[in-house]
């Protein structure tokens, strides 16, 4: 099977101010505050209701559920204005795998990081009597074992994106995208959140961590889910794929 280069459009000066780059990147923003202010307002539910109790069986169902449904709410508000990634490393995903151009892919990452930077910040000051606090390592969770959980976890979820929003063949099975990336979602976070708070996005991370004034091992956050995401990207594009990018066409950014 004859391997395609991929391409990484870098994108023209103009598009930063282009009207449909700035809708899809609010619409990024809005997006990404309804899923992060949902997801994460669902723990410090949970933790009001339990007095701070500690992490149980329950919390995790809890929160598996909450971001399940609310990503797939948010992916489905903005899929027909920006794609709905929602995310940093699907965005980065995208752009490694050539569909999305660099410029637009800067003002992605800088509206999902508002969103969930103000979704944080709306948490805290409407719950006032709940501590809101960063990610962080389980004790007993060393620092590799949690970046390889967090580079598995958002490899599955990218290639979810890519297998059922991004790839042309897609077909009808493009309708159910939305379900199927917060599927995937809620299913890891089944599965990691008792080690590492299974972040699988950059944007999620930060909120809290500014809000909280806590930077302990973020770094892992960040370098977890962009290099899952971004080998999904390659790795769908060129087993599955193949070279498709072409240039944006004049009137499209």
């Amino acid at each position: 099977m004859p391997f395609q280069r991929i391409v990484i459009a870098v994108g023209r000066p103009e598009e930063a101010t282009h009207p449909a780059a700035l809708k899809a990147a609010l619409a990024e923003f809005i997006s990404t505050l309804i899923f992060v202010f949902a997801g994460q307002g669902s723990g410090l539910a949970f933790s009001k209701l339990t007095q701070n109790s500690p992490t149980s069986p329950a919390a995790l169902i809890i929160a598996s559920l909450a971001h399940g449904f609310a990503l797939f709410v948010g992916v489905s508000t903005g899929a027909n204005i920006s794609g709905g990634h929602l995310n940093p490393a699907v965005t980065f995903g995208a752009l490694v795998g050539g569909n999305i151009t660099l410029l637009r892919g800067i003002l992605y990452w800088i509206a999902q990081l508002l969103g969930a930077l103000v979704a944080n910040l709306l948490l805290k000051f409407v719950i006032t009597d709940v501590v809101i606090s960063g990610f962080s390592l389980s004790a007993g969770v060393g620092v590799w074992e949690a970046l390889v959980f967090e580079i598995v976890m958002t490899f599955g979820l990218v290639y979810t994106v890519y297998a059922t929003a991004i790839d042309p063949k897609k077909g009808e099975l493009g309708v159910i995208a939305p379900i199927a990336i917060g599927f995937i979602v809620a299913a890891n976070i089944l599965v990691g959140g008792p080690f590492t708070g299974a972040s699988m996005n950059p944007a999620v991370a930060f909120g809290p961590a500014v809000v909280a004034g806590s930077w302990a091992q973020h770094w892992i956050y960040w370098a977890g889910p962009l290099i899952g995401g971004g080998l999904a990207g390659i790795v769908y594009e060129l087993f599955f794929i193949g070279f498709t990018h072409e240039p944006l066409p004049a009137a499209e950014y």
